[in-house]
């Protein structure tokens, strides 16, 4: 048997525990992610038909199996440092009862069913999600471990934020420069929200010997690195809208970055404590929900510029989720 050691608690593993295996996914962030690719998906879609609709939850079912595994993956190869930090452990599979083993069957099983629900939509699109696999596994896998890599772990974080966006932009369009663009903005979005995050959970990393970026560099460096690239993202979709490479309305999302500034200033203020940093990051979730909130607005106020660019498609529809 497994057995794991928290402090003077030592916990034995059973052999199995089937079904309940599922409960070590964390499903709730999981389903959360699926928003990008649908993003990517209903950015590129053109006029909405059946067969596409159908396509489209093809894709989104794929996703889920998708960062299943990448989640998974993660917990699995980082349980022995996460059992060791006060705010983790007890969400660890191994404080759960739960063997690495059977938590690593599953893993694998997860890309395998990924894999198999979206080879029917092409060559393409499962390259791409091949693309996305790698990645995570550079970032979480023992033979890289990018996590503890200051600087490569937020390149892994563009990088597989990018081919994310466009697992479902791939999927009615070839890909192309505008898709590059706004998939960068979910990308600088998904590596700053993640500088915040090792900022937050610097104290734990550190007494696990973790070398993330807020390790490395301080908290603070870290932190505001993450504010950086939020400004970036932010700066991005306004110039993509005023460009015309999105739709027109997406422009006034510009007007909800001075109160993501005001909050991050305050945090910076009050101090860069575990608590804090968690009400900074349920703050600027809620300011990209409103930004999620423009996006089905924006389709049906699309100017003249945007739909020529289009060169004929026509978006019915239109929607995503910006991860924070």
């Amino acid at each position: 048997m497994d057995a794991v050691n928290s402090g003077t608690l030592t916990v034995a593993a059973p052999r199995w525990r089937g079904l309940g295996l599922i409960s070590c996914v964390r499903w709730d962030e999981v389903l959360l992610q699926q928003g990008t690719p649908l993003f990517g998906a209903l950015f590129s879609i053109g006029t909405l038909t059946s067969a596409k609709a159908c396509a489209v939850a093809l894709l989104i079912a794929g996703g889920v199996f998708l960062v299943a595994h990448i989640f998974l993956l993660n917990d699995c190869c980082g349980a022995d440092e996460d059992v060791k930090v006060p705010n983790r452990c007890a969400s660890v599979f191994l404080s759960r009862g739960f063997l690495r083993a059977d938590v690593g069957y599953l893993c694998v099983v997860l890309l395998v069913l990924a894999f198999l629900l979206l080879a029917p939509l092409g060559l393409r699109t499962l390259l791409i999600a091949a693309g996305i696999a790698f990645v995570s596994a550079l970032y979480s896998g023992p033979l890289l471990c990018g996590k503890g890599i200051p600087v490569l772990s937020s390149a892994l974080h563009i990088v597989g934020g990018i081919l994310h966006f466009l697992l479902g932009y791939s999927l009615f369009c070839s890909l192309d420069a505008r898709g590059l663009e706004t998939g960068a903005f979910f990308a600088l979005s998904f590596a700053a929200g993640h500088l915040t995050h090792e900022a937050r959970d610097r104290e734990g990393d550190y007494g696990c010997g973790i070398q993330t970026n807020a390790v490395k560099f301080g908290a603070r460096r870290g932190f505001c690195a993450g504010l950086t690239l939020f400004t970036i993202a932010y700066a991005l979709l306004v110039i993509l809208a005023w460009r015309g490479l999105v739709p027109r309305l997406l422009f006034l999302t510009g007007a909800i970055y001075p109160l993501h500034l005001y909050f991050s200033m305050r945090t910076l203020r009050d101090g860069l404590t575990f608590e804090n940093i968690r009400r900074l990051q349920a703050h600027y979730r809620v300011l990209y929900s409103v930004v999620r909130l423009f996006l089905p607005s924006s389709a049906r106020s699309s100017n003249t510029l945007w739909s020529r660019f289009l060169s004929g498609h026509r978006f019915t529809c239109f929607g995503g989720i910006v991860r924070g």
